[in-house]
């Protein structure tokens, strides 16, 4: 459990991190250029417990060989995550509006040859956990303690590629490997009980040899903390599903499907900042 302090820290610090996402998307948008708001701000708080608290980094040496790694694997909410590595000092937070920008190290999906603290490339859903895995192997062969932690959509967890990484991880018994599944409910084509209603995502995973951590707030930094250090603890590879909102803060359309790609205004951004100060 937090103390006091830390708590309000962390939430302090993913407050202003979600401000700085919408800043970076409104400057981008110009109300008019769709953006993917949606998943970037769903994950947020997650984010901000791994890089503030959870994870051996060092922001100074992003390619330090021993440090744990993050693969957004729905990497679309490229945004979400560029907030997060401005905020903890990969690059300066003035980079942030170079989103999607000719010659940009900031493409909308995440590049990790263009940005500093990115540790995959990932675009093609379900790419991202296969190189999860393929890290948390190569960290084991290497002796190295990395744990390496991986964000997976819930529609991203249609794809079959999911599932073929999650079988070689509970068959190998990758007990350093940890995936975040963002269960917000919704995707670009409906909800996803509509779209494909393949059920419980943790028993699906449970089903592949995973030890799973279900029902998470994942807008809780407190539940966040006690699920990942309890996963830490167990000898099998872990998945915590976050129950989340999609476009959480983004008071023009949280919640909401059409938030998955949209324009953000000034105007939106600067209702949004006063909500996410009210209520986040």
């Amino acid at each position: 459990m937090l103390d006091e302090n830390k708590r309000h820290e962390l939430k302090e610090t993913a407050n202003e991190i979600r401000k700085w996402a919408l800043d970076m998307m409104q400057n981008l948008s110009q109300g008019t250029t769709g953006v993917h708001v949606g998943g970037s701000m769903s994950i947020i708080d997650i984010l901000t417990v791994l890089y503030f608290d959870q994870m051996n980094i060092r922001p100074e040496d992003p390619k330090w060989p021993d440090r744990d790694r993050f693969i957004l694997s729905k990497g679309h909410a490229g945004p979400g995550l560029y907030a997060v590595l401005a905020r903890r000092g990969y690059f300066p937070k003035e980079m942030l509006y170079t989103l999607n920008r000719p010659k940009t190290n900031l493409p909308s999906h995440c590049d990790r040859i263009r940005t500093p603290g990115v540790d995959m490339t990932c675009g093609s859903l379900g790419q991202g956990i296969s190189a999860a895995v393929g890290q948390a192997l190569a960290a084991k062969m290497q002796n190295r303690k990395s744990t390496v932690y991986c964000m997976v959509g819930d529609g991203e967890m249609e794809e079959g590629q999911v599932w073929e990484a999650a079988m070689f991880a509970g068959a190998h018994q990758l007990d350093n490997l940890i995936v975040f599944v963002d269960s917000n409910g919704l995707q670009i084509g409906g909800t996803v009980q509509y779209v494909e209603n393949y059920g419980d995502p943790g028993k699906l995973f449970g089903a592949f040899g995973f030890e799973v951590i279900d029902n998470v707030n994942g807008h809780d930094v407190d539940a966040i903390q006690e699920a990942i250090i309890k996963a830490k603890a167990i000898r099998k590879p872990v998945c915590i599903v976050c129950n989340t909102i999609k476009g959480k803060g983004f008071v023009t359309a949280e919640g909401e499907r059409r938030c998955h790609s949209m324009a953000v205004s000034y105007e939106d951004y600067v209702a949004s900042c006063a909500y996410i100060d009210e209520t986040c």
